[in-house]
């Protein structure tokens, strides 16, 4: 959205296919803001005497979609509204430009079986609620073709809150949040411009994520203008800090904020409590206080550390994630999750404790390796399988040249996934509605694996990669989704260089080390499968004999 555009967004605008709750999410959150709540099709139908219905069989479409364009030029005219409009308002280009451009347009999404369950139940309720486009014949396959059209346009909003599993009210708040983020943007952060990809809400208020090709050298200023002035101290393994550390020392310098750096070995072997106690020590000999700042520059063990350590020391002080892995910035670097490991787990020691902010160069990217480079993508190719399957295709057709890094391609694909992760851990911080649990796709096989192997033969995202393809077996197996759907995803983790299979691993002690697992609650494991391409749910109800037959599937002892 052009910068000139935004201060005349006054309203919140719902889009979205019928059946997606536009009509009773919009009064709830007009309820909660105290604006007015605007219905289109019954303002067309209070202006025209006639239910819609009778519109479409008496005038035609045509004549339903001018009189539709004429109501949402008076309805946009005011503000401080709710607005839900109908299912293809935003077809017509004057219509969307206009929608964009007077209000946060907020589009509810929802799998065409939701959307028919629901609809049904509404035919049912007041047989005048029956969608004329839909006709009488295969109402699935309709919806299936008519929303498919339509996806490219509802696409366009400002945000996407899947509504499949929420209801109303869960739905409601996501609207809000959404404002708030808007506002928060609008009024506080316009010194960062179409930079920001997204902005994290959580209990205690928000935080911008800011992506940008080359942002490190102008670090400086970005702290600058969000108000942070120094001390900082940076946090970094020593082979982040040889790329990069002098280069921010400096930066910082320039912009006159004094900057200390703390640097430790590279790998998830220094996230433990003895490294954080001697960051505690370093931090005490500074006389670090609790107005200061630290600095995480790196991958997600730099961040999962330096925010373990801002969380303990003082009893919280502010901390920056710097991200330069692609598994940081698209995953490890949002959402609060703070932690060191021990011997019997992964994260096992932590705390949930949000950045001040995060500020992401996909820049840095182009010193990884190959391999740590396919191993962050694999957060990435899982946000877009448990949420987003344009993602997912995007992934399938640009493998090439996301593998090269293209600048133009991999900063939006980052951006988009970081939109997702952003969007999850705002409906669900610390993981009371079972939202944020989705992200957590091929996480339990892949964490036990790290553990398996004492954190020194899987990179993070290869394992996720491996966990990936036994969540997508175990899907397949309980009848959720297709074997097609399983060599999908193989095909594009394949394409990206990551394994799908674990090597030389022993089973129990993977067996055991899932049993360790966080998310294992009185002995169950609670598993993140699919329903579909973009669709993720989780369960507990999962036979032992199952996943004792995926786990010998996905694991090659030869």
């Amino acid at each position: 959205m052009l910068p000139s555009m935004v201060s005349l967004k006054k309203n919140i605008i719902l889009t979205g296919f019928s059946g997606t709750g536009k009509t009773a999410v919009g009064a709830i959150v007009a309820q909660i803001l105290g604006w007015k709540f605007v219905d289109t099709d019954n303002y067309i139908s209070r202006l025209t005497g006639k239910t819609i219905l009778k519109i479409f069989s008496e005038d035609g479409e045509n004549e339903f979609r001018e009189l539709e364009r004429k109501a949402l030029l008076t309805i946009c005219s005011r503000e401080n509204q709710v607005i839900a409009t109908g299912g293809g308002a935003v077809l017509e280009h004057s219509n969307q430009e206009l929608l964009l451009t007077k209000g946060l347009v907020v589009t509810l999404e929802a799998r065409a079986e939701t959307i028919l369950v629901r609809l049904n139940a509404q035919e049912q309720r007041n047989y005048e609620e029956r969608r004329p486009l839909l006709g009488t014949g295969d109402k699935l396959n309709r919806i299936r073709e008519l929303k498919a059209k339509r996806q490219i346009h509802y696409d366009a909003s400002d945000t996407v809150i899947h509504t499949d599993l929420l209801t109303a009210e869960q739905t409601a708040a996501g609207v809000i949040n959404a404002w708030k983020s808007f506002a928060i943007k609008t009024n506080k952060l316009d010194g960062f411009g179409d930079s920001i990809a997204a902005i994290v809400e959580h209990e205690a208020g928000a935080y911008p994520v800011k992506v940008e090709w080359g942002l490190l050298g102008r670090l400086g200023e970005s702290l600058i203008n969000f108000g942070i002035e120094g001390p900082v101290y940076i946090i970094s393994d020593d082979q982040v800090f040889h790329l990069y550390g002098r280069k921010i020392q400096r930066v910082l310098h320039d912009a006159g904020i004094e900057a200390h750096s703390f640097i430790f070995k590279a790998g998830e072997q220094s996230k433990t409590l003895a490294t954080a106690e001697s960051i505690y020590k370093w931090l005490i000999e500074r006389r670090a206080e609790r107005n200061h700042a630290i600095l995480a520059v790196g991958g997600g063990v730099a961040g999962d550390l330096g925010g373990f350590v801002a969380a303990t020391f003082l009893r919280g002080i502010p901390f920056i994630q710097v991200p330069t892995s692609m598994a940081a910035m698209v995953d490890a670097s949002i959402g609060g999750k703070v932690a060191v490991n021990v011997p019997e787990g992964k994260n096992m020691i932590g705390s949930f404790y949000q950045p001040k902010m995060v500020l992401a160069d996909p820049e840095t990217l182009s010193t990884l390796d190959n391999r740590c480079l396919s191993e962050g993508w694999a957060e990435a190719i899982k946000h877009g399988f448990i949420r987003d399957q344009n993602l997912v295709e995007i992934f399938e057709y640009n493998a090439e040249a996301l593998g090269s890094l293209d600048p133009d391609i991999s900063t939006a694909v980052i951006r988009r996934s970081i939109q997702i992760k952003a969007d999850v851990v705002s409906n669900d911080e610390k993981e009371k509605l079972g939202i944020r649990i989705l992200l957590n796709y091929g996480h339990t096989v892949g964490h036990a694996l790290e553990v398996a192997s004492s954190y020194g033969k899987y990179l993070h995202g290869e394992g996720v990669s491996i966990g990936m393809m036994a969540a997508a077996e175990i899907s397949c197996k309980m009848g959720m989704i297709h074997k097609d759907v399983v060599g999908r995803q193989e095909h594009i983790l394949r394409q990206f260089n990551l394994p799908t299979v674990a090597r030389q691993v022993n089973l129990s002690t993977l067996t055991r080390a899932m049993e360790l697992d966080k998310k294992t609650e009185k002995g169950s494991v609670r598993w993140v499968l699919l329903r579909e391409v973009g669709h993720a749910v989780s369960t507990r109800d999962v036979p032992k004999a199952v996943v004792n037959e995926v786990l010998s599937l996905i694991t090659d002892n030869s």
